[in-house]
């Protein structure tokens, strides 16, 4: 904290600028009268900082618990606080043009509501996504239900793919470890969650989308929505794969998405997604700068508050530009001489100028954990040395540990010994070497789950904190479950068929599979185009060609289908294959789907 202004209280001020008013009650609620969103189990941020928080992490919590309906300038108003991230609104010549509709269409009605009470009923006129992240497209139904969306929806190009592709691939994994970043099942409360840096926490409501209309392809692309005139630029490959900053001109407002907000941001977040260009991130930074530095008078993004002044928007930019860059670059340096991504995040400190900016601080990502990601995205998993190469997975590798040591009992008094010497890290490494080599070692559990605790207790960064925390609280017996799904089916519709083919190669149980050689033809009616299914050595394989299938001698397929895409999601949810045609077959399908895996939400983390 030594590092950083104390006394500037600019944030808090900015955070408070054009208040209008609150959500009163503030939490939301879903049809079946579940809360899918509290706002008031916040209320512990504005007393002070306890012992069991950092100051840095508590002071940017008392600023993303802020909550309601602010105005920006004339014009355009942002929902703060009532899910993860922000919902602008830009009022235009016949309604209004929502931005980013936060994560579920619960709480973004709440905010749509909110902002109509006090502006008067405006009809939605447009839908802008900024970027690819569900929460702020998620809640798009909030605000445009079904029989009203006849609206542009302007997105940067490959939204829609990116948008849910992630969800196919490694989607359970990824949820089960959102349950720890986010800290969604610890206790709201001075010793628990107290948010997660780049806001409190993420919504648990009704998750929609509806496609894009207007793909925005190109940095300079002009567009009139609603009578406003909004020039875009594409970020591609900084914080969303799929991203886009916009200017206002009569406004003089720059929006600047996910790019730039008041943390550090994550180049991997610990939940797990493809490692982000921190270079790309900076030089789409940079190109802000020269596009809009000159003119932009007030900067708002997607989460956090916004920024007014020139000069202001200036620092903010170019301290953000210089953070990734320097990042990038240093990183880059020390692996060039040899260091490996462990060693470099030890090593590698900030300039004392970029951080004492409270926008730079980790609350988000962390210097610590981008570093290694930037090494992941250049080297890999391998460092180099050739013990590392073939080392025992960690429940082996924890036995053999806990061996040497003398047993679980003599592991176990040496790690309460470095805990109770302040090295808390070995102590960490010690007992969970102790905990996945005996599990029921009840009293290293405890152990570990203090010391874990003691972790997140002074942790600047959220998502550390709340790893930690829940780490803990699982240890204790209390398991962080994930909760109930609740995508709405348009997310699946907008798959296309070749992700949903892949949703399903990716469940194939291999080893079994192997025995099991299988073909399909399945021609989907509402596409007119055929895709071939090949089941060989337990890889399930798909090529497509336009028109019906016309298969011949040896190609012929143990059986064909045609169907509509509908009707192939109905089959791959396990419903009965009714109105599909089958020629061939009929038992190849069973043999099929009895060969898939249910994924497990809830795997094991912090036990083996």
């Amino acid at each position: 904290m030594s590092a950083v202004p104390v006394d500037d209280h600019a944030d808090f001020a900015d955070a408070d600028r054009g208040f209008i008013a609150a959500l009163d009650p503030p939490h939301v609620l879903a049809a079946d009268g579940r809360v899918v969103w509290d706002a008031g189990a916040y209320g512990f941020l504005a007393g002070n900082c306890p012992d069991t928080a950092n100051a840095s992490l508590w002071r940017q919590g008392r600023l993303v618990g802020r909550q309601g309906l602010y105005e920006v300038t004339e014009g355009i108003y942002q929902v703060r606080g009532l899910d993860l991230s922000n919902m602008t609104l830009v009022e235009g010549e016949h309604g209004v043009i929502v931005v980013d509709p936060l994560r579920s269409a619960e709480t973004a009605a709440a905010g749509l509501e909110l902002y109509r009470r006090h502006r008067g009923d405006r009809p939605v006129t447009a839908l802008i996504y900024s970027h690819s992240h569900e929460d702020h497209f998620g809640g798009g139904r909030g605000v445009l239900p079904h029989g009203q969306d006849r609206v542009p929806v302007l997105a940067p190009a490959g939204f829609l793919e990116h948008a849910v592709s992630e969800k196919v691939y490694a989607g359970t994994a990824m949820t089960r470890r959102a349950v720890y970043t986010y800290g969604t099942e610890l206790p709201k409360g001075p010793a628990g969650q107290i948010g997660c840096g780049l806001g409190t926490t993420a919504s648990t409501g009704t998750r929609t989308l509806i496609p894009p209309t207007v793909d925005i392809t190109g940095t300079g692309q002009e567009e009139i929505v609603d009578g406003v005139h909004i020039v875009f630029q594409l970020t591609a490959d900084t914080e969303a794969p799929a991203e886009m900053n916009f200017y206002l001109p009569a406004h003089q407002a720059l929006c600047l998405a996910e790019n730039v907000t008041h943390t550090l941001h994550n180049i991997l977040p610990l939940h797990g997604a493809a490692v982000r260009d921190s270079r790309k991130w900076a030089h789409h930074l940079n190109e802000s700068l020269a596009l809009f530095g000159d003119d932009a008078e007030i900067a708002f993004a997607s989460h956090h508050w916004p920024t007014w002044g020139k000069e202001r928007i200036g620092s903010l930019l170019t301290g953000q530009r210089d953070l990734y860059a320097y990042l990038h670059d240093q990183t880059l340096r020390l692996l060039n001489q040899g260091l490996t991504g462990t060693e470099i995040a030890e090593e590698l400190r900030l300039p004392p100028a970029l951080e004492r900016e409270w926008a730079n601080r980790g609350y988000y990502g962390s210097v610590s954990h981008n570093v290694k990601a930037i090494y992941q995205r250049y080297m890999g998993w391998f460092d180099g040395n050739p013990a590392h190469l073939w080392e025992h997975p960690p429940v082996e590798q924890a036995k053999r540990y806990v061996q040497v040591l003398g047993g679980a009992e003599a592991a176990y008094e040496a790690g309460k010994r470095y805990a109770a010497n302040g090295d808390l890290r070995f102590a960490a490494t010690l007992l969970n070497h102790v905990v996945f080599a005996d599990p029921g070692h009840t009293r290293a559990c405890l152990e570990l789950a203090t010391v874990y605790e003691r972790l997140g207790h002074g942790c600047e960064n959220g998502t550390w904190r709340n790893f930690y925390l829940t780490g803990a609280m699982e240890l204790r017996g209390t398991p962080a479950e994930v909760p109930p799904d609740a995508t709405g089916p348009e997310i699946a519709m907008a798959l296309s068929v070749d992700r949903l083919l892949d949703s399903l190669a990716i469940r194939i149980d291999g080893p079994t599979a192997a025995e099991y050689p299988l073909s399909f033809d399945v021609y989907i009616t509402d596409q007119d185009r055929s895709w071939r299914l090949t089941l060989s050595n337990g890889a399930l394989t798909h090529l497509s060609s336009p028109g019906p299938p016309s298969p011949s001698g040896e190609r012929r397929p143990d059986l064909t289908l045609r169907l509509t895409k509908v009707q192939l999601l109905g089959l791959l949810a396990g419903r009965e294959a009714e109105g599909v045609e089958q020629e061939g077959d009929a038992g190849a399908l069973q043999r099929l789907m009895s060969l898939l895996v249910e994924p497990d939400p809830n795997f094991s983390v912090v036990t083996p």
